[in-house]
This record gives C-alpha cells, sequence and structure tokens, in this order.
C-alpha cells in the first residue's frame, strides 16, 4: 500500500485485530450485493468507505420518490435512474480507488456466474424467490453470503458459509415453501434507521469474512425489535436433509468444494 492508501484506511490499520493484512485482503476482493435499496445502500457505502476492491451491484428497478425516505445511496436527483447506476454513481464519489461494477437487471441465468466470481455475496433483495436463487448459487459455488432483512420495525441478519462443514444455508433456515407470505415495504411500511441498521451490519459481516477477522453469524440470526432497540439471538443448525445443501440436495448444487475449519 501506498503512503495515500495508508492514511486513508489508517483507523482501520490500527486495530489490533485488522491491521495491513486484512486491509490488503479487502482491497482484492470483490463483493456482490444484490439490490440497491434500503439494505443495499448503507452496506455498500460502508463497503466502498472501507476499501472492498471491486464491487459489483446488481439491481433491475428505478429510484422512485417513495424510495429516498431510507435509500440513502441515492438523492433526489436519481429519480428515475436504474438503482444500480445510481448507487455507483454515489460510491464513486466515496471513494473513486475502487472499482464499480453495475448490472442494471435482474440476475437471472447470469446469478450462477456473478456469484462464482465474488469472494463474498451480500443479500439486501426484498424477495423469497431471489433469496432462495442467491441461496442455491452460493451453495453451489460455496461462496459465504450474508443475509440481511426489514420490515416494519423488524430486522433479521445472519450468515451462511458452506465452506465450513457444519455451516447451514438459507433453505435450512427459512425452507421454500409455497404458501410463504411475501411482506413488502410498499405495502407493510419500514421504519427508514432500521435498514441502516442491518445494511450496515451486513457490511460489517463482509469485511470480516474478506479481512478473515472476529467471528460470523454462522448458525446465530440476529433478531432487532427496533422499537425498543432490542436484540435477540436464535441459533440454528444444518439441516442434513436439506433439499440444497444437505444429503438430499440436487444434482446440480453437487460440486467439490474447499472447506475451512
Amino acid at each position: 500500500m501506498d503512503d495515500q492508501t495508508l492514511l486513508r484506511y489508517s483507523r482501520h490499520i490500527l486495530l489490533n485485530e485488522f491491521g495491513t493484512e486484512a486491509q490488503e485482503r479487502l482491497g482484492a476482493a470483490q463483493a456482490l450485493v444484490i439490490g440497491a435499496g434500503g439494505l443495499g445502500s448503507a452496506a455498500l457505502m460502508y463497503l466502498a468507505s472501507a476499501g472492498m476492491g471491486r464491487i459489483v451491484i446488481a439491481d433491475g428497478d428505478q429510484v422512485d420518490l417513495t424510495n429516498l425516505q431510507r435509500q440513502i445511496v441515492h438523492g433526489e436527483d436519481s429519480i428515475g435512474l436504474n438503482k444500480a447506476l445510481s448507487a455507483a454513481q454515489t460510491l464513486r464519489r466515496l471513494n473513486s480507488s475502487i472499482h464499480i461494477e453495475v448490472i442494471g437487471h435482474r440476475l437471472d441465468g447470469d446469478l450462477s456466474t456473478h456469484v462464482a466470481s465474488a469472494d463474498v455475496v451480500l443479500d439486501c433483495s426484498d424477495n423469497f424467490a431471489t433469496r432462495h436463487a442467491v441461496n442455491r448459487a452460493c451453495v453451489l459455488h460455496r461462496k459465504p453470503l450474508v443475509s440481511g432483512a426489514a420490515i416494519r420495525f423488524d430486522g433479521q441478519l445472519t450468515t451462511f458459509d458452506l465452506r465450513r462443514r457444519d455451516g447451514p444455508c438459507y433453505h435450512c433456515l427459512f425452507p421454500d415453501a409455497t404458501e410463504a407470505i411475501e411482506e413488502r415495504c410498499a405495502v407493510m411500511g419500514v421504519f427508514a434507521p432500521l435498514v441502516g441498521i442491518i445494511g450496515a451490519m451486513q457490511a460489517a459481516e463482509a469485511i470480516q469474512l474478506v479481512g478473515r477477522t472476529g467471528e460470523p453469524l454462522i448458525g446465530k440470526l440476529l433478531m432487532l425489535d427496533a422499537r425498543c432497540m432490542a436484540w435477540q439471538t436464535v441459533r440454528y443448525s444444518r439441516d442434513e436433509s436439506c433439499a440444497v445443501c444437505g444429503k438430499n440436495q440436487s444434482n446440480e448444487q453437487k460440486e467439490p468444494a474447499n472447506e475451512i475449519a
């Protein structure tokens, strides 16, 4: 790292648990962020400011006036723009030394390819179909997945990492049920700072996973009630009969992978 880089990230480098090695890992890594809405706004800004070397932003929606109550990566001048493009413009102003890639459409057929190229994936989406699709791709390629959710005053955060032998996946925790009811902010509402809290914590998880510091939330679901700022931790484990990561997984999910203890 040159002098400017050392100065820029000096507050990370001063941390005994972080230092130059973790910062260099961060600068060499690639994060895939799916969704540039409320959760994605905070996650993206902290990933960029912290020095994640390459950030790929995927979102097919456009910025709407109703988004500005909580989606802080966008401004009034972004209304009508694609969210991934709008977010990229903000991040480039924040940190011109990192590389930003924009995917201005839903990741459907090319989801697996982009997941395979990432060092860490952040699911900042708002629907079960996308969450399960992202999970399947992360299981297939053994990529760590940081998952956040927020609706009304309720937030959730956890991390999945199938590089660990006993690591559960999203499907272990939330089975893909056809009767699942989608809850959208447009109908249910959402407390603006809540998405910032959860999104910032997603960034923290991703940074520590890449930097190899701290202890990730594997097998632990954090739940926040923002009405009283009360946190609850629920522990969960791998479902050995899981259709995605267990012994009953489909053939296309089975690939050799490197494991970590």
